[in-house]
C-alpha cells in the first residue's frame, strides 16, 4: 500500500515532492496510506490531515490550490480502491412516520448531559487552531531531532581498516564516572566499566534504559577514558545504495589497500608507455627518461612490500567469505548495493564491520535482518572473535553462545556479571534473594533497637543505654530496598465471537509476481483458532509473502485462498512499526486511528501492552525501537483480531519483553502463524513448525531444535 501512496504522491505533486525533505514527503505517504484513514468528502480529511503541511513545506502556493491538490488525491487513491467506500444513502418518495400504528408516542430522548459550559462556535475554532499549532509544532521538534541525529551520523569516525593504530595497541578500556543524559533525562548516572581486552559482552537491559545511546556515546569517544588511537565501530546504519558491488563496497572500507593498488595501477601502465617508446626510439633522447624508470621500479617495489605486510592479496577471499557467511551468494556480492533492500544493506554493513576488525566492535542487534543460517554463521565467526565487542541482542541463546560476560544497565547505573546470560541471570536472582534478606534483617535490628530508644528516652535510669544504642543505630549502615523492573505484560483481547470452521484455508493455491516465477506452487494448508505455528526458512524464500497471502494482502495466480467472513486478522511486521508517525506520541496516535473512541479505552489498551503513564504521551521519535513495536502491537490488536500474523515479532525488544510476549501468546485465544527465528520465542508460544523450500510449505516432523541441527549439518 505504502509503495502506490508513494507513487500517487510523487505524480500529483510532481517536480515539488522532489525540493520537499524527505522526511517530509515520508511522512505525507504514510498519513494517506494508512488503512484507517479518512479521506473525507472530495479530500477533506487530507486537507485537514496534511493541508498546513504542504503549504509550509512548499507544495502548494496556498490554501486553494491544497484543497485542489487534496482533492485529486482522494480521487487518485480511490483509483486504487484505498479509499474507504461511504455506505450508500437512498432518499424516500415520501415521507414516512416511524410512530404510525404505534399506541402512544414514544418519549422523547432527553439531550445527554455536557460536562461543563456549551461550547460557541468561537471557542471551537480557537480549540481548532490551538491543535493546528500543537501539531506544527510536534512537527517542528521532530524535524529538529532529525537534523540531531544526521548531525551526531556526521561526526561519527570514518569507517576504514586501520592498519596503523598510530601509538600503542590499546587493550583495556577503563571508563569512570561518566553520566549520559539525552533531552534532560539522565539515562547513566556516575557510570564506570572496565572492558578488557578480548573478552565479549552482552548489554542488557529494558527497552528505553540508553543501551543504544551508551554505545553511540563510545563509537563519538565521548565518554572520557577511551584513548584516541582506540578504533570504536558501531554497526547502526547500513550502507549506502549505489553502484558499487557488495565485495567492493566491503573491501573499499580498506583504503590503504585501495590506494595503493590504484597507485599500482598507475604505475604498471606508465612502465609499459616506457617500455613502448623503448622499442620505437632508436637515438639517445630516451636516456633522460631513465631516473623516471629507476623511481618507478623503487616505488613499485614499496608497494608489493606494503601491500604484502597489510595482508592486500588474500583481502578479498576474507570478504567473500565473510559475505558468504551472511547468506551472499557469489552472484549477489557482484550485485550493486543499490538493488538491495535495506535489510541487507544491512548485512553488508555487518559485513565491512567485521572485515575491518575495529578495537572495540559495537553491534546493536545484529541478527534483526538475518535468517537462521547466518545467525548460525555469525555465531561462529564472534566466538573465535580475538578483539572485543559489545553485543546488544534479544536472542537469549546468541548471548549464550557468543558472550563471555554481561553488562547490566538498571536504574541508571551499570553493572557487570561473568559468564553468559543464563548465568547472570542465575547470579541476579541469587544477589536479589541475598539483597532482600539483608535488608530485611538490617530493618529488623533497626526496629528493634528505635523501639528501644522510643520507649526509654526519657528514663533517667537507662540514659547510658539509650545513648549506647543511639550510637550503634548511627553506626548501623542502610542497606538498600530491592528495586525490581516493573513486570511487563502484553495483553491480546480475547475476540468476542469465535466464527466456526473453515477459517483460513489454501486449496491448490500459486503465486508468482507479476512478470517474474512462480513463488509457490499448489499450496494446500489451514488455519484455525487453535493453530500455533512458526514458519522457517531462508530469507528471501517468501515467508513474508505467505503471511501476505493469507491477509488478504496478495491475490494467489491460481487456486483459491479461503478467509471466513467473519474472521478478523491481525498483521505485525516491520512495516507498521515503520509506518508509526514519529512526530506524535503513542495516545494521540491511538486516537487518530481509532477517532470516537474514549480516550481512557485507548489509554488502558495500550497500558495492555506496557505503554503506560507519561510514556503514552511521550513523542514516539523519543521511544526505543522495543517501545515502538509495543505501540505498533497495541495498534493492530485494538479490534480484538481471531488470527495474529506475526513477522519477526521479538525485533527490537528486549528480553523481559520477549518473555512476556511469550505469556500473552501463550495466553491468548485465538490463532498465531509467526515467522522468526528467535528459538526462545517459537519454543514457548507454538505447537508447530511449517519449513519453507522450494515453493512449498510443509510440516517440520521435529523441534525447532532439530531444525537447527539439520541447517548446521547441511552447511
Amino acid at each position: 500500500m505504502t509503495e502506490v501512496a508513494s507513487s500517487v504522491v510523487h505524480e500529483v505533486l510532481g517536480r515539488r515532492a522532489e525540493d520537499v525533505d524527505q522526511p517530509i514527503i515520508d511522512y505525507i505517504i504514510n498519513v494517506l496510506a494508512d488503512e484507517d484513514f479518512d479521506f473525507g468528502d472530495d479530500g477533506d480529511g487530507a486537507f485537514e490531515a496534511i493541508g498546513e503541511l504542504l503549504v509550509a513545506a512548499g507544495c502548494v502556493t496556498d490554501s486553494t490550490e491544497c484543497r485542489k491538490v487534496c482533492s485529486t488525491l482522494c480521487e487518485k487513491f480511490g483509483k486504487h480502491g484505498l479509499v474507504k467506500a461511504k455506505p450508500t444513502v437512498r432518499s424516500l418518495a415520501t415521507p414516512f412516520r416511524m410512530n404510525e400504528g404505534m399506541d402512544e408516542e414514544a418519549p422523547k430522548k432527553k439531550p445527554e448531559p455536557t460536562d461543563g459550559p456549551l461550547l460557541s462556535e468561537r471557542d471551537k475554532a480557537k480549540i481548532e487552531r490551538r491543535k493546528r499549532k500543537e501539531e506544527r509544532q510536534r512537527e517542528q521538534e521532530y524535524q529538529m531531532h532529525l537534523a540531531e541525529m544526521e548531525a551526531a551520523r556526521a561526526g561519527m569516525p570514518v569507517v576504514c581498516v586501520n592498519h596503523d593504530a598510530g601509538g600503542p595497541a590499546v587493550r583495556d578500556l577503563h571508563m569512570e564516572n561518566f553520566s549520559i543524559s539525552v533531552g534532560g533525562r539522565d539515562l547513566i548516572v556516575d557510570g564506570t566499566v572496565t572492558l578488557s581486552f578480548g573478552r565479549h559482552y552482552g548489554l542488557v537491559g529494558r527497552n528505553g534504559t540508553g543501551k543504544t545511546t551508551f554505545l553511540r556515546y563510545m563509537a563519538l569517544h565521548a565518554i572520557d577514558g577511551i584513548p584516541p588511537n582506540c578504533q570504536i565501530l558501531h554497526v547502526e546504519q547500513e550502507v549506502v545504495g549505489d553502484d558499487t558491488t557488495a565485495l567492493q563496497c566491503v573491501l573499499n572500507s580498506d583504503i590503504e589497500r585501495t590506494q595503493l593498488l590504484e597507485e599500482e595501477a598507475r604505475l604498471l601502465a606508465q612502465q609499459r608507455e616506457f617500455e613502448f617508446e623503448e622499442t620505437n626510439v632508436k637515438n639517445g633522447a630516451d636516456l633522460n627518461r631513465a631516473p623516471d624508470k629507476d623511481a618507478i621500479s623503487q616505488r613499485l617495489e614499496e608497494i608489493y612490500k606494503r601491500l604484502e605486510a597489510i595482508d592486500a592479496y588474500s583481502a578479498e577471499a576474507r570478504a567473500a567469505s565473510i559475505l558468504a557467511g551472511l547468506s551472499f551468494s557469489p552472484e549477489m556480492q557482484r550485485k550493486a548495493t543499490k538493488t538491495f533492500s535495506g535489510g541487507w544493506r544491512m548485512r553488508i554493513a555487518l559485513a565491512r564491520a567485521l572485515f575491518i576488525e575495529p578495537d572495540v566492535l559495537l553491534l546493536d542487534e545484529p541478527t534483526n535482518h538475518l535468517d537462521l543460517h547466518a545467525v548460525l554463521w555469525l555465531e561462529s565467526y564472534l566466538v573465535k572473535w580475538p578483539k572485543t565487542f559489545i553485543v546488544v541482542s534479544h536472542a537469549r541463546e546468541f548471548l549464550n553462545t557468543v558472550v563471555t560476560d554481561i553488562i547490566h544497565l538498571q536504574g541508571q547505573k551499570l553493572t557487570t556479571y561473568k559468564g553468559n546470560y543464563d548465568t547472570f541471570e542465575k547470579t541476579r536472582e541469587e544477589q536479589i534473594k541475598n539483597q532482600q534478606k539483608a535488608f530485611e534483617a538490617n530493618e529488623r535490628s533497626r526496629s528493634h533497637m528505635q523501639a528501644f530508644i522510643d520507649k526509654f528516652r526519657y528514663n533517667a535510669k537507662r540514659a547510658s543505654l539509650v545513648q549506647s544504642r543511639i550510637k550503634a543505630l548511627e553506626r548501623m549502615g542502610h542497606v538498600d530496598e530491592v528495586v525490581n523492573d516493573p513486570d511487563y505484560k502484553f495483553e491480546f483481547p480475547t475476540p468476542d465471537d469465535r466464527p466456526g470452521p473453515p477459517i483460513i484455508s489454501f486449496s491448490d493455491a500459486s503465486f508468482g509476481y507479476p512478470g517474474g516465477p512462480l513463488l509457490f506452487k499448489n499450496l494446500n494448508f489451514g488455519i484455525d483458532l487453535d493453530s500455533r505455528i512458526a514458519m522457517v526458512g531462508p530469507n528471501g524464500i517468501g515467508k513474508s509473502t505467505i503471511l501476505k497471502l493469507i491477509a488478504g494482502e496478495l491475490q494467489p495466480s491460481s487456486g483459491t485462498v479461503f478467509r471466513s467472513a467473519k474472521v478478523r486478522i491481525a498483521v505485525f511486521s516491520q512495516h507498521h512499526v515503520d509506518g508509526l508517525d514519529l512526530s506524535s506520541n503513542p495516545l494521540l496516535y491511538m486516537m487518530r486511528c481509532y477517532p470516537g473512541v474514549p480516550e481512557q479505552k485507548l489509554r488502558t489498551h495500550l497500558g495492555s501492552f506496557g505503554v503506560t503513564g507519561n510514556l503514552a504521551l511521550q513523542p514516539m521519535y523519543t521511544l526505543s525501537g522495543g517501545q515502538k513495536s509495543r505501540v505498533a502491537f497495541a495498534k493492530i490488536t485494538f479490534k480484538k483480531p481471531h488470527i495474529i500474523l506475526l513477522d519477526e515479532p521479538s525485533n527490537h525488544l528486549d528480553l523481559d519483553a520477549v518473555e512476556a510476549l511469550i505469556q500473552g501468546l501463550v495466553l491468548f485465544q485465538g490463532g498465531i502463524l509467526m515467522v522468526s527465528h528467535d528459538e526462545h520465542l517459537i519454543s514457548g508460544s507454538v505447537e508447530e513448525l511449517w519449513a519453507v523450500s522450494q515453493g512449498k510449505v510443509s510440516p517440520f516432523p521435529g523441534t525447532f531444535q532439530d531444525y537447527k541441527k539439520m541447517l548446521q549439518s547441511s552447511s
